[in-house]
């Protein structure tokens, strides 16, 4: 049973098929299963943000990519340089 609502919720990711988030919901607070049950329960605290991003085609992947990049220099660098040489290694390293 767990395995099954696992890959449920997967399809429903990859399919983008947020209309069918609240069966889903529904099925995991009947299964009893004490884990999935509190993420199911995370997931109602924030519904319709979670249905639309299951559902929308857009995704803030690039964006997160290019902070993550940002932060991951900004902690190579901390206190050896200056925000000149952050900028140039941002700017070369996009070339």
């Amino acid at each position: 049973m767990r395995l099954l609502l696992v890959r449920d919720f997967r399809n429903l990711m990859e399919n983008k098929l947020g209309n069918r988030l609240s069966a889903w919901i529904a099925n995991v607070q009947h299964s009893g299963i004490r884990e999935i049950t509190a993420f199911a329960k995370g997931l109602l605290s924030d519904y319709q943000s979670i249905e639309n991003a299951i559902s929308m085609p857009w995704s803030n992947g690039p964006v997160e990519g290019n902070v993550n990049k940002l932060k991951t220099i900004k902690r190579q660098m901390y206190g050896r340089a200056s925000f000149e040489l952050l900028r140039k290694r941002l700017v070369l390293a996009s070339t």
